[in-house]
């Protein structure tokens, strides 16, 4: 039997991923009071993608992790960390704030050989690290072990869409995510490299050649 929990609901324009921290700075008032509840309860709330259209219905938990600035004004900087995955059920209105009454998910079991694509993102991985025109990976990363956490750790690097990390949260193969990053990485890459040979050409006063152009051209199809 399905077992529904009632939480505190952020909607925001970025999604939250298992594992992946993020900044947010609280200034609407029913914010400030949510968060300030949260803190005195040491509970987490919930992050969900506002597209300024819809709320999408699954979305992840956030714990606060540290307090980073309070303002006089009642605002704050805080720093949150993903946890548990959720489905929203049903929305509530009984607060000043959003809640919305909710299940847990996680993956599907299954029995799919994923050691060969962890080693072809981990090749994607370093090869990205070692490029001198990117932001770095987040640092737990490197204590990622399981092809689940790998995926979400992943996602969280810039570069990734809002679009792209809801559908990476919402998959339950772990397999199927890997697959899914590898295909984003493999774009971002690219599009790095010709970000960077065409700064080189600029600075150069060069010209850009028929491949990049080419390759440009099939990354606006793309």
């Amino acid at each position: 039997m399905t077992e529904f929990v009632k939480i505190p609901l952020f909607p925001l324009g970025v999604v939250l991923l298992p594992g992946m921290h993020m900044p947010l700075h609280i200034f609407e008032e029913r914010y400030k009071q949510m968060i300030s509840e949260c803190l005195a309860q040491e509970r987490p709330f919930g992050i969900v993608l506002f597209d300024g259209g819809s709320i999408r219905s699954v979305g992840c938990m956030a714990r606060i992790t540290k307090v980073l600035k309070r303002y006089d004004d009642g605002r704050m900087d805080i720093m949150t960390r993903g946890g548990k995955r959720f489905v929203i059920r049903e929305m509530l209105q009984d607060r000043s704030y959003m809640e919305a009454r909710v299940f847990f998910f996680d993956d599907a079991l299954e029995d799919a050989p994923v050691r060969e694509l962890e080693q072809a993102v981990n090749a994607a991985l370093k090869l990205i690290e070692s490029s001198p025109d990117i932001d770095r990976f987040p640092s737990a990363l490197g204590e990622t072990v399981d092809p689940k956490s790998l995926a979400f750790a992943i996602a969280a690097m810039e570069g990734f869409t809002p679009a792209e990390r809801q559908g990476i949260l919402e998959m339950t193969s772990p397999l199927e995510r890997l697959e899914k990053c590898v295909q984003a990485l493999s774009r971002i890459v690219a599009r790095n490299r010709l970000t960077l040979e065409i700064r080189q050409l600029i600075s150069g006063n060069g010209h850009p050649t028929k491949s990049i152009l080419r390759e440009l051209e099939d990354q606006s199809k793309g």
